[in-house]
């Protein structure tokens, strides 16, 4: 089994209807009872961040996100799959249950 992870994008922060949680809940449900589920969160919107440079030496505090776009991740699962095939079908569906675009990235 490979992991994958599964990033949730949007262009608004909290936006998530009560319909969409509710199908957010049964889609980990499903993901808990095939085996699939390793773990999954939301985030805070991109103005919460903090980027933090440390190469130099001293540490470098910036607020904000690392880059401005119109999209962010919201949020995200960590999947476990035999392949990348079955890893789309099921990120396929965590897109349908929060009525997001995802992206899917096998860990290395």
């Amino acid at each position: 089994m490979a992991q994958y992870l599964v990033s949730v994008l949007d262009d608004r922060t909290g936006s998530g209807t009560d319909d969409e949680m509710a199908a957010i809940d049964v889609y980990n449900d499903q993901l808990r009872a095939d085996g699939h589920w390793v773990f999954a969160g939301g985030l805070g919107g991109p103005e919460t961040a903090t980027v933090i440079d440390a190469r130099h030496g001293e540490a470098v505090f910036t607020d904000g996100p690392y880059v401005e776009t119109k999209e962010h991740t919201a949020g995200f699962w960590i999947i476990e799959a035999p392949d990348l095939d079955v890893a789309l079908r099921l990120a396929s569906e965590g897109s349908q249950a929060c009525n997001r675009r995802v992206e899917v990235r096998p860990f290395l």
